[in-house]
């Protein structure tokens, strides 16, 4: 066995010994009861990013997709394709009935940066299929900060595929519905990681504001 494999399993082990037995009657509940999460979070599959150890959440507090780039499609119609994220969408608002949807981006997003570089150098990869999701983020950025340098560039198309995939959320109709008739909250947050600094995503204006 190699040593990551190794203290991964030790951590486990921990856990069992530790907090799976001190918080036995919270595990009890969710088994009986099922979860009852009141957050769906789309997070980024970078591994410093975890949401559950960025916000504290105890077992069963949040709902989390992780994908590359914390992005979400538009709604395409479930017979073409897989659909991994949406059917997580699904899950989340039709039988969880989450009250909020968080999507959470971050500084030094791998996916953002090959978006950045060369988007045409993958287009055959998954990666780069995946990333045209964000194609207009691109676009904007090198319009509108043409003179600035690339790490500038990245934050501002970190920030951009943010709001993209905040309306992107728009699109499918369970989302629709669930917003219209229970309130549910859709939320953009961008986590600068080199900073320590959350921001907001106001979709009134289109600006963000840090959260202190």
């Amino acid at each position: 066995m190699n040593k990551a494999l190794g203290k991964l399993i030790v951590g486990f082990r921990r856990f069992r010994d530790k907090s799976f037995h001190q918080e036995n009657l919270s595990y009890q509940k969710l088994v009986s009861q099922g979860q009852t999460p009141k957050t769906l979070l789309i997070g980024c599959s970078d591994s410093r990013v975890d949401p559950a150890i960025l916000t504290e959440a105890s077992s069963g507090e949040i709902f989390v997709i992780r994908n590359v780039a914390n992005l979400v499609p538009p709604c395409e119609p479930s017979g073409e394709g897989f659909h991994g994220t949406s059917s997580a969408l699904e899950f989340a608002v039709v039988n969880l009935k989450v009250e909020n949807i968080i999507v959470l981006g971050h500084r030094q997003c791998g996916g953002i940066r090959a978006l950045m570089a060369e988007p045409d150098a993958n287009s055959k990869g998954f990666i780069g299929q995946w990333m045209s999701i964000v194609g207009q983020a691109r676009q904007k950025v090198l319009a509108d900060h043409a003179q600035s340098d690339d790490e500038t560039k990245c934050r501002f198309a970190e920030m951009e595929s943010i709001k993209i995939s905040v309306k992107n959320l728009y699109t499918f109709p369970f989302i629709q519905e669930a917003v219209q008739s229970r309130h549910m909250n859709v939320i953009g947050v961008y986590f600068d990681i080199e900073r320590g600094e959350l921001w907001e995503f106001n979709q009134s204006n289109q600006e963000y504001r840090l959260i202190n």
